[in-house]
């Protein structure tokens, strides 16, 4: 974490990933972000992976350093406070972020109308406003088609990736809308959908022009690199490791390494494919691998890493997540990224802090996400200046709720 957003008030009305992880990182780069939920919680704050008492891990992992103030959005009460907290005063505030259907009194003509300067955020999921997930938008992408070896059911990949580059389109997003508003004194609406970000991304690879130039279409390849030589390889202790050579530095370095070189250069001679170029090893990937499957498979993945040590060869060990978390020193305290931290709720574990080190302004250690409702009280308080008196009231009408609810 640092302090370069400090004077930044983001209101984050939001559930799952791609909102949720945009206003963290502005929360991890020091912005003021008060998360809005239900009395009792989103949609969301129960989500798996949990603790065995029930707290989410992924609702603690995507929320971290923000404030949590709990209302209750279905009366016309809580939704007033929302848009209070929406659009209070203030150069830095009147920013607001979210991926949810707007509730009344929080949509962008209502904002606007209690603040000139409101910058609202908002994701969809398709263009039209009709719903779509990264598992849906993913299964139009043409990827889990490619994903694989062909042949068989479509792989639809665990790994949110349209929802994690969409979270990170809005924060950059947030910061642009911004900078407007600094520049001209206008706030805006900006609006994102997720299908847009998976199409763009389709585009951006060549995909989309490899079918309108070529007629072409990327096939489903396993593990190989497309366009270049990468494949993963069995070792003999039962591990797996995948092999690239990107680059003619990186294929050299892989014929010296495994003493290779003059077999992978007459496996590329008789095939007539060009071993310095990435499309003549991408043609030659087959006999390349014959030649150094039989390599890996006598050795161990210790073997290997010492075989490998500074001689350019890009490679990569495939492990799961508990032999990542157990013996990975990329992923432990030694990191400067990752911090022990107390979750209330929870209990202390590893948690990752913003992967970005700024020379303005030093790394700070990880804060927790808050209990639902931690910060309702402080936040009344601070932002729209209501009195003790005021807030006990909203509690005993059932408009507002702390951490115990």
């Amino acid at each position: 974490m640092n302090r370069l957003l400090a004077d930044l008030r983001i209101v984050e009305i939001s559930a799952f990933v791609a909102a949720p992880l945009g206003g963290m990182t502005m929360a991890q780069m020091g912005a003021e972000v008060i998360r809005i939920d239900p009395i009792g919680g989103g949609i969301d704050h129960f989500r798996w992976p949990v603790a065995e008492n029930g707290t989410s891990l992924y609702w603690a992992g995507l929320n971290k350093a923000k404030r949590s103030v709990a209302l209750a959005l279905h009366k016309t009460e809580g939704r007033e406070l929302a848009q209070a907290l929406a659009t209070a005063p203030g150069p830095g505030g009147g920013i607001v972020l979210t991926n949810l259907p707007p509730l009344p009194g929080l949509d962008y003509a209502s904002l606007k109308a209690k603040r000139a300067d409101v910058i609202l955020l908002r994701l969809l999921g398709n263009r039209d406003g009709s719903a779509a997930v990264d598992y849906t938008v993913n299964a139009a992408s043409g990827f889990p088609l490619v994903t694989g070896s062909g042949g068989g059911a479509p792989i639809n990949h665990v790994l949110p990736a349209w929802d994690i580059a969409a979270g990170l389109y809005l924060a950059m997003a947030l910061l642009a809308a911004e900078r407007h508003r600094t520049q001209t004194g206008a706030g805006q609406e900006v609006v994102a959908a997720l299908a847009d970000v998976a199409l763009g991304m389709v585009g951006h690879l060549g995909y989309i022009g490899d079918i309108r130039i070529n007629g072409t279409s990327r096939p489903a390849l396993g593990n190989d690199l497309y366009g270049s030589f990468g494949r993963d390889f069995g070792l003999k202790d039962g591990r797996r490791i995948m092999v690239i050579a990107l680059t003619p530095r990186q294929w050299r370095g892989l014929g010296r390494a495994t003493g290779l070189a003059d077999k992978f250069a007459e496996a590329c001679a008789r095939l007539g494919a060009d071993p310095d170029t990435e499309a003549g090893r991408f043609a030659a990937r087959d006999a390349i691998a014959e030649l150094l499957s039989p390599w890996c498979a006598a050795r161990t993945l210790a073997e290997v890493e010492t075989a490998f040590a500074g001689t350019g060869v890009l490679w990569g060990a495939f492990q799961d997540f508990a032999t990542l978390v157990a013996s990975d020193p990329r992923c432990s305290p030694a990191n400067p990224m990752f911090s022990e931290v107390d979750q209330p709720g929870i209990g202390p574990y590893l948690m990752p802090g913003l992967p970005l080190d700024f020379a303005a302004s030093p790394r700070e250690p990880t804060r927790p996400a808050p209990r639902l409702g931690q910060d309702t009280d402080a936040v009344l308080a601070e932002v729209l200046g209501l009195s003790a008196v005021q807030i006990g009231k909203l509690h005993d009408q059932g408009v507002v709720a702390g951490p115990g609810r």
